[in-house]
């Protein structure tokens, strides 16, 4: 049964007259009688949804998100108030499962600090759509780093290099008339430690957190940490050019640490306390590397070096609206008044960055090094 004739079959048979709410025993009766043909952890979650209402009926809209595997708190109210629980009350009971389901287990218990949202995403978790965006974003990151170490012969500390800061994808305050500069930077990489750094996280963090959140949510949150990271660096740092994934990557380990901590008891993952300081020795190992780097002395041709600044305004990103995003796993964003507060505050940032940027400079007579 296609979801067109299912949806039909529980409007004409459950809700005949569009009174916009469902029976409980009508429902209960229809999927007794195997009207429903679903599989039975769905069937399961369905008839947790409807036997949770104390005044005897669900309203159908809800039923169709569930069914339609659309995120709402339907499910989490229904378990949480409801006369009926999952089948196992842990997912690790779980046995005889492929790679595959294991992975999605595994990820389940990394990412979710509620055992019913872990076991809401194992059972409709699907490969379509495929976590691509960080996997893609990491490979063009590493093809571009490799054809301009073959191209200057360096691996290391490429922005030494004059003909490294002439690539059009690098941010230069000279070039900021150039609106790409403020996304495309984060291409470009300082060197093979940098990128190492970053492409590991990307990969650790952000594609689990992709498979749980949806490629829209957190292609949002990585891209805000790098616009945000290239603008906070053209109204602090004036003189720097900025290099590196840094403000994306910082926006999705910030937001995912804050959730860790926020949910400490609820969460899972073996060794967190550890990864957690290890995870934070690493990331403040690379903002001391930056800070390095960015007051080192530099080399007459090379100008300023990149700016530590992303590092900085990807977290602040990653612990306000990244951390509203993992919290808001089967929630409706644009219901939250707190998610269009943090919209609205990302919107008069960047318009004040824009004017930032087209006046201040004059204003304030900044010496811009010379554009490579």
């Amino acid at each position: 049964m296609d979801r067109s004739s299912l949806f039909q079959l529980i409007q004409e048979q459950l809700d005949p007259e569009q009174t916009g709410f469902i029976a409980v025993e009508n429902f209960t009766s229809l999927a007794e009688q195997h009207e429903l043909q679903l599989d039975p952890s769905k069937l399961d979650l369905l008839l947790a949804l409807v036997q949770s209402d104390q005044h005897g009926q669900v309203c159908y809209q809800e039923l169709i998100e569930l069914l339609s595997s659309k995120r709402s708190s339907s499910f989490r109210r229904a378990i949480a108030n409801g006369r009926r629980t999952l089948q196992r009350e842990i997912l690790l009971d779980e046995t005889g499962l492929g790679v595959y389901k294991r992975f999605v287990r595994y990820v389940a218990y990394e990412i979710l600090p509620c055992e019913t949202d872990r076991r809401w995403y194992f059972h409709q978790s699907r490969l379509c759509p495929p976590p691509v965006f960080m996997a893609i974003i990491t490979i063009v990151q590493i093809v571009v780093f490799m054809c301009y170490g073959v191209r200057l012969n360096k691996w290391v500390l490429q922005t030494y290099q004059p003909d490294f800061m002439k690539s059009p994808l690098v941010y230069h305050p000279g070039h900021r008339a150039q609106v790409w500069r403020f996304f495309s930077y984060m291409f470009m990489h300082v060197g093979l430690e940098q990128l190492g750094f970053n492409a590991l996280l990307q990969l650790m963090i952000g594609v689990p957190l992709e498979m749980v959140h949806g490629i829209l949510r957190i292609s949002l949150l990585y891209m805000a940490g790098v616009v945000a990271g290239s603008l906070t660096v053209s109204i602090t740092d004036m003189r720097a050019p900025v290099v590196g994934g840094s403000g994306g990557v910082y926006a999705l380990c910030s937001a995912h640490l804050a959730n860790v901590v926020m949910n400490w008891a609820g969460m899972k993952c073996p060794y967190k306390l550890l990864r957690m300081i290890l995870a934070l020795v690493c990331m403040s190992s690379e903002v001391g590397r930056a800070v390095w780097l960015r007051f080192s002395p530099p080399l007459p041709s090379s100008g300023p070096q990149p700016s530590f600044m992303a590092h900085l305004s990807g977290a602040v990103v990653g612990i306000s609206m990244g951390l509203l995003i993992l919290r808001s796993y089967e929630e409706s964003l644009h219901k939250q008044c707190s998610w269009w507060v943090l919209v609205f505050s990302f919107i008069t940032f960047l318009l004040f960055a824009i004017f930032w940027n087209i006046f201040a400079y004059e204003l304030l007579g900044v010496q811009i090094p010379p554009p490579p």
